[in-house]
């Protein structure tokens, strides 16, 4: 670890950021939607911390496994057990669907196959002559790597089941709805890297609400909660940069356009939400030979017709729109474990309740 890392990391330093925090005597609800903010909230107790300062931290749909629907998860079981090699990354394939998971699939012997990487698929696709089909999932993180992975011309026996999606109109989608008062959103730092500044400008100027791009050390995330509350107190409405470090106004003008020549914005859902406007990414007319739900048509007619619901008791739902605590699903450590998921918020490392469970965290927080 070097220095700088210990710096950001330094209690004393956290702490005077509290006291300030503190000395503004406010009382807010503060949104994050990022797996990994909620990882250094948890890990570190600064959700207690900011709690004793007036402020409320909850993460809202920045888990991109979280947010997949049961749709988009069926799709990949209907290829799996027409006998398409199937392969997405390791918290994918253990989401709940509505018969069963991608790792039953594979226990049924159909060939299901973790991967760290697009370029782990591309090379199972090179040796094998049968369908390889990647289930695509993540925010505009990862997206450009899928992006450049066609660019490239992949073999032809290579699909690409897309489910990435967009941060920002989630972001305006989540507000528009007015279940609860956000009073500030702390904006994802990976995601940010790609995107920059600019695009969550208009989501302050329309709904009058501070925002703040940060890192995920503890000083960072402390200055992002510091920088909303200064705003919150004096009248503000912008965004701020804390990762100055690895955030540009403009973005990573490579990774955009790159995802401008492959996707285009379509409407999709999102597990908790309607469907919302150009949220999602589908591939362009010139990708369509390595679009799954193209060249699968057939085998994924019969997903048009599925109905889907949530499992009983599950509050997953809820947990990604920010208006419950995971302690507040009565499942929640009493049927839902990670080694048991009922739903995918305790599946993957950057669901809240699987953050909540891992580090021990299983009683209702003080209020």
């Amino acid at each position: 670890m070097g220095m700088n890392a210990f710096r950001y990391r330094d209690r004393s330093l956290v702490n005077k950021v509290a006291k300030s925090i503190r000395e503004m005597n406010l009382n807010v609800l503060i949104m994050h939607v990022c797996g990994t903010h909620q990882d250094t909230f948890a890990r570190y107790g600064l959700d207690n911390l900011l709690k004793e300062c007036g402020v409320e931290v909850r993460q809202g749909p920045g888990c991109p496994v979280c947010v997949t629907t049961p749709r988009e998860i069926e799709e990949a079981i209907v290829l799996a057990k027409a006998g398409k090699t199937v392969v997405s990354f390791g918290d994918m394939v253990r989401v709940p669907g509505k018969n069963g998971s991608l790792l039953d699939a594979r226990a049924e012997g159909r060939d299901v196959r973790i991967v760290y990487s697009i370029e782990d698929a591309i090379a199972i696709a090179k040796e094998t002559e049968n369908d390889v089909v990647f289930l695509a999932v993540g925010f505009e993180t990862t997206a450009p790597s899928t992006a450049a992975t066609l660019v490239a011309e992949p073999p032809e026996n290579f699909s690409v089941l897309t489910c990435h999606r967009r941060i920002p109109p989630v972001l305006d989608a989540l507000l528009g709805m007015g279940e609860t008062k956000i009073d500030g959103i702390i904006d994802p730092g990976h995601v940010s890297t790609i995107i920059g500044v600019k695009p969550y400008e208009e989501i302050s100027k329309k709904h009058n609400i501070p925002q703040v791009i940060a890192g995920f050390e503890p000083l960072d995330v402390m200055m992002g909660v510091y920088m909303l509350c200064r705003q919150i107190s004096r009248g503000e409405a912008k965004v701020e940069n804390e990762y100055s470090r690895s955030v540009r106004y403009g973005g990573n003008s490579k990774a955009l356009k790159l995802m401008r020549e492959v996707f285009d914005p379509v409407d999709v859902e999102w597990r908790g939400f309607p469907k919302i406007p150009a949220s999602g990414m589908e591939l362009r007319r010139r990708f369509q030979d390595y679009d799954a739900r193209k060249i699968h048509e057939d085998e994924l007619e019969a997903v048009k017709e599925m109905e889907f619901s949530t499992p009983p008791g599950c509050r997953c739902d809820e947990v990604l729109r920010g208006l419950i605590r995971p302690q507040k699903c009565p499942l929640f450590g009493r049927g839902c474990y990670p080694s048991h998921p009922v739903g995918p918020c305790m599946v993957s490392i950057e669901g809240a309740c699987s953050i909540e469970y891992k580090y021990g965290r299983r009683m209702a927080p003080r209020v």
